[in-house]
């Protein structure tokens, strides 16, 4: 009988194991808007060769919108500025899912948000890694970062940030 006892608290440990390993390798954020209301959330999941960014966001002008990761862990409205520039390894930063010279790592798809307001969107990024040690930049590092969304689409090309315009939405990821 003490055996038993064993085996199931030894299977439930097992079975938390996985659920464990993956709550080390996630991180979320509180979407907020530039009226200071909640917006939404943002999930990100560590992945072999990249993230993976779930979007659910709520109150936003409908329509396309830029999205993009940013080089600070601060959201401080109403214009966000305090999140800096894309996140970026290189130096000056080139602008552009279709630009050949890119190699800002901030960039990600455009997100559409529909007549209601609402967006669910789920994207992967190869160009950043949740966590230092990989050959591309740290969501979590030292000074954190934030997902921004933009009051206009990303155009893919223009130099800084592809025409998206305003920053209308903001999470800092933790």
């Amino acid at each position: 009988m003490v055996h038993s006892k064993h085996l199931v608290l030894l299977a439930c440990t097992m079975a938390l194991l996985p659920s464990l390993a993956r709550a080390a390798d996630t991180a979320s954020g509180a979407l907020v808007g530039t009226d200071g209301a909640a917006h939404g959330t943002v999930a990100i999941t560590d992945a072999p060769k990249g993230v993976i960014l779930r979007v659910e966001a709520k109150g936003l002008t409908p329509g396309w919108h830029g999205m993009h990761f940013h080089d600070k862990g601060v959201c401080e409205g109403p214009k966000f500025t305090t999140a800096g520039p894309h996140v970026h390894a290189t130096t000056p930063v080139v602008h552009g899912l279709l630009n050949p010279t890119a190699n800002d790592a901030g960039d990600l798809p455009n997100v559409f948000v529909g007549a209601d307001g609402t967006a669910t969107v789920e994207v992967f990024s190869p160009l950043v890694a949740l966590k230092a040690g990989k050959d591309k930049p740290a969501l979590l590092d030292a000074d954190g970062s934030s997902l921004v969304i933009h009051a206009h689409p990303d155009d893919y090309q223009s130099q800084p940030i592809g025409g998206a315009g305003d920053r209308v939405a903001c999470a800092v990821i933790k």
